[in-house]
């Protein structure tokens, strides 16, 4: 475990990204091995009815991996201010409420299935292999819950790289099961569904042993799940804010794709293949914002008010630095990029694509610090603003759909992802300010305070090792 409380905050933070940030590289370069998998075996229409889900599953799924972020908030608090006892009953918390929200989830969705593709207007030739592939994927959506909810503890502990291992194992689990149940079972778009749910499941339980073996302060019992609703409450006041969020975000994902399926083929190829790019050079920036997660969370359990403000203005320089020099490259050489996707004689979605980089490259300073703001504050605990913010995402993605597309084409669609950002950021901005303001005022209190207050919170927590 990691102590986020002590030493230089930007070197810590530094050292706590780099597994997620590996993480999340790896995760892109896996879904690319998963999606060239499946397209390379069974087909177009099988890879079509893949992708025809994805947004989809990130409305429900994310809902519930946005839930168990937020809970992990509450645990990183209670260990920053050295509360065992508190770590304990949080985990105990976490569980029975990401596994309650996990079945009412599951069992809607399965209901509703059909429904869901009907809406997105699924094709008719891929609609019975969406319909297996989001089936399975929602039934068995209990494992990447288990996952996300075990990953997120860990973190909360100042631990990225166990869950970083986990990660890299099962994705090369996935990738094995995936060519075992379509090559050698034969089980057609159901095996690419049931390897996935399989590997989470078996990272889950990874995460479960590690827990047993390596982590005491997590290990729990049955008086831990005597829950108090005033506990419950505080979880819920964290958790579904960051829930709704993820969910908002993806509504907005889902308007804009339709609206950009209304411009054609090559609008569509070209930003497909620019946002792989894109999703990799953002991953440093999503990285430190989860980052600040866990370094607000732990410094405020532990009252250290004014290293908070330190670290969010060091990482902001620091990832502000980084999104600059990333855009730079994508607009000097992002179509180049982009060639390696779609090849170099398509002259016409090179274009689109060196109008997306354009676009979307020199405005990266705003997502850098929509997710340090975003996160610091859900870090605080401080979990319906940032909630707010995904709803100005939610509208200006919708304003762009229907008016900027309307009126500028492609480039309207472009636009879309700067004025979500810019809309965040115009919410998270104020509310950032009065958090650093109160931050302030909590320092000086507790520099007023009796100093007899903090070692009392340490025996409490020596007693429950």
């Amino acid at each position: 475990m990691n102590d986020l409380t002590k030493g230089k905050p930007l070197k810590l933070i530094f050292w706590f990204t780099i597994p997620l940030l590996i993480g999340n590289i790896f995760q892109q370069f896996y879904s690319l091995s998963d999606t060239l998998i499946v397209g390379q075996t069974l087909g177009v229409k099988a890879l079509a009815a893949v992708g025809s889900t994805g947004s989809v599953q990130f409305l429900i799924i994310g809902f519930a991996q946005g839930l168990t972020a937020g809970l992990s908030i509450l645990t990183a608090q209670h260990y920053g201010a050295k509360d065992y006892k508190g770590v304990r009953r949080s985990f105990a918390i976490s569980i029975v409420v990401s596994l309650i929200v996990g079945i009412i989830l599951t069992i809607i969705s399965l209901i509703f299935v059909d429904h869901i593709l009907l809406i997105m207007q699924t094709p008719t030739d891929i609609i019975n292999d969406a319909r297996i592939f989001l089936q399975i994927m929602l039934g068995g959506m209990l494992a990447p819950i288990a996952f996300n909810l075990l990953s997120n503890i860990i973190r909360a502990l100042g631990d990225s790289r166990t869950p970083l291992w986990f990660l890299i194992i099962s994705s090369l689990i996935n990738i094995g099961l995936e060519l075992l149940f379509i090559l050698g079972f034969h089980w057609g778009i159901a095996g690419a569904g049931w390897a996935t749910i399989l590997a989470q499941l078996i990272a889950s339980l990874m995460c479960v042993v590690y827990i047993v073996v390596k982590v005491p302060i997590l290990h729990i019992g049955r008086r831990h799940f005597k829950l108090k609703m005033a506990e419950v409450k505080a979880h819920l006041r964290v958790g579904l804010p960051m829930a709704f969020q993820m969910s908002i975000i993806a509504i907005g994902t889902i308007v804009l794709q339709a609206a950009l399926n209304s411009l054609g083929t090559n609008s569509v190829a070209a930003t497909t293949a620019a946002q792989k790019i894109d999703q990799l050079a953002t991953q440093p920036l999503m990285s430190f914002g989860v980052t600040m997660a866990t370094f607000a969370a732990q410094n405020y359990g532990a009252h250290q008010y004014e290293r908070i403000i330190t670290g969010v203005k060091q990482t902001m320089w620091l990832s502000g630095s980084f999104s600059v020099a990333a855009g730079i490259i994508e607009i000097i050489w992002g179509k180049q990029l982009v060639g390696l996707f779609v090849g170099h004689q398509d002259v016409a979605v090179l274009n689109l694509s060196q109008t997306y980089f354009n676009i979307i490259g020199s405005t990266y300073i705003l997502l850098s610090m929509l997710f340090i703001m975003r996160n610091t504050l859900q870090g605080l605990g401080r979990s319906a603003v940032p909630t707010i913010a995904g709803a100005a995402e939610l509208f200006m993605r919708v304003f762009a759909a229907l008016i900027l597309v309307r009126l500028l084409a492609y480039p309207g669609a472009c636009m879309s992802e700067p004025l979500a950002w810019l809309g965040s950021c115009a919410v998270l901005l104020p509310a950032y300010i009065g958090a650093v303001r109160g931050l302030r005022q909590q320092a000086h209190d507790e520099r007023r305070r009796p100093k007899n207050v903090q070692p009392a919170l340490e025996t409490v927590a020596k007693d429950e090792i």
